[in-house]
């Protein structure tokens, strides 16, 4: 018996029949376009907007701490010793009158010696006007031969000396009088009492500090520059601050010191502060605040803020050649006035920097930029300067 059934047309047509439906399928199904693979990869790359470096103008500044303190903060005391404070008619943060009595001292004795005073000079008053009539009458008598020239001459002599003792019990009285003035202690200026170091009884010595007075209520502000920086400050640069309750603040730099410290090589600005803000207690000598000097428009380059990033501690940027590649480059940078920032090297005028998107980009990645319409460049060339 044969191992192999021969081949019958039987057999054959089910799978011809298979193999006929097979390629008419094939042949039916529709075609399929080729995918867009450039679209596709575009569509999957970082959207970034672009900036140009350019020259714009911006206010150079300065910026600084420093404490506000008192234009002028006088120390007042008395010049009297051993003398008790029996009233005292202020208290520290009190806004005072340019001769208001401030504190009195007992002035008992120094008004019994201001009464014996007046006392002598009454005395010496009278002496001295006897004195003068003796010596009229003495001329009258003279000039008809009644006395004698030497009588004449004594009588001139008295007439001297008692103007000589009235001269004499005046200025005691004067001295007196003085002396009495200094028990009362009166406010040399307007202003207010920034500190009182006096309790009412205690004995005062001459000279020593009793309380403080705030001349006018000025404050000002000061900080201390490095000698590289000092020279770029001049009377009459603003400065802008910010209170302690976050208002701003302008002031006017009022002078310069000429030199630095040999410590420190450091000099200071003195800067002027709006008047009235003592006395509304917005602002009290003492507080620390910072400032920014503004010291003058120049052109420089500059960038948006937003573009610049950090990465290890340095300022970078994204750099895009004709390839849109994005490239990082690291830059240096200058102040940063208003959102824009100056780029002192690194980068030419003209250069396309990642501006929106750069935070999600590493060196050589391939982006796709976004149209103008979508992507805000810096403008360029500002004519009105950055304040």
């Amino acid at each position: 018996m044969s191992l192999f059934r021969p081949f019958s047309s039987r057999t054959a047509s089910p799978l011809l029949l298979a193999a006929a439906l097979t390629w008419l399928l094939v042949a039916c199904k529709p075609a399929v376009p080729p995918e867009n693979t450039d679209e596709k990869s575009q569509t999957r790359l970082q959207a970034v907007s672009l900036t140009q470096v350019a020259e714009r103008e911006l206010t150079r500044a300065l910026v600084v701490s420093g404490p506000v303190s008192a234009v002028e903060e006088m120390q007042l005391g008395v010049e009297l010793s051993g003398l008790r404070v029996t009233a005292l008619h202020v208290d520290a943060g009190q806004a005072v009158k340019r001769g208001q009595l401030l504190l009195t001292l007992d002035h008992r004795m120094l008004d019994a010696e201001l009464a014996q005073t007046d006392a002598a000079l009454r005395e010496a008053e009278a002496a001295a006007g006897l004195a003068r009539s003796n010596f009229a009458r003495g001329e009258n008598l003279a000039h008809d031969k009644y006395i004698s020239a030497m009588q004449l001459d004594e009588l001139r002599a008295a007439r001297t000396q008692g103007e000589a003792r009235l001269g004499t019990a005046r200025a005691a009285r004067n001295t007196a009088a003085l002396r009495r003035s200094f028990a009362d202690l009166r406010a040399p200026a307007d202003g207010i009492i920034s500190k009182r170091l006096i309790q009412p009884g205690q004995v005062v010595m001459a000279g020593a500090e009793l309380l403080r007075l705030i001349k006018n209520g000025r404050l000002e502000w000061r900080a201390e520059l490095p000698a590289s920086q000092l020279g770029r400050v001049n009377v009459g640069d603003v400065i802008h601050l910010t209170a302690p309750d976050g208002s701003a603040l302008e002031g006017r730099v009022r002078a310069v010191s000429p030199g630095v410290d040999d410590a420190t090589r450091t000099g200071t600005v003195f800067a002027d502060l709006p008047a009235g803000l003592l006395q509304s207690r917005a602002l009290q000598a003492g507080s620390y605040l910072e400032g920014r000097i503004d010291t003058g428009v120049q052109k420089v380059l500059a960038l948006p803020a937003d573009a610049v990033l950090l990465r290890d501690g340095f300022p970078v940027v994204f750099v895009l050649d004709d390839a849109a590649q994005a490239h990082l480059q690291r830059i240096e940078t200058g102040e940063r006035v208003d959102g824009f920032v100056e780029v002192k090297s690194g980068l030419a005028a003209g250069a396309q920097v990642v501006l929106e998107g750069a935070g999600f980009l590493t060196d050589g990645d391939k982006v796709r930029v976004l149209p103008a319409s979508d992507a805000p460049v810096a403008p360029a060339n500002d004519k009105k300067p950055a304040k």
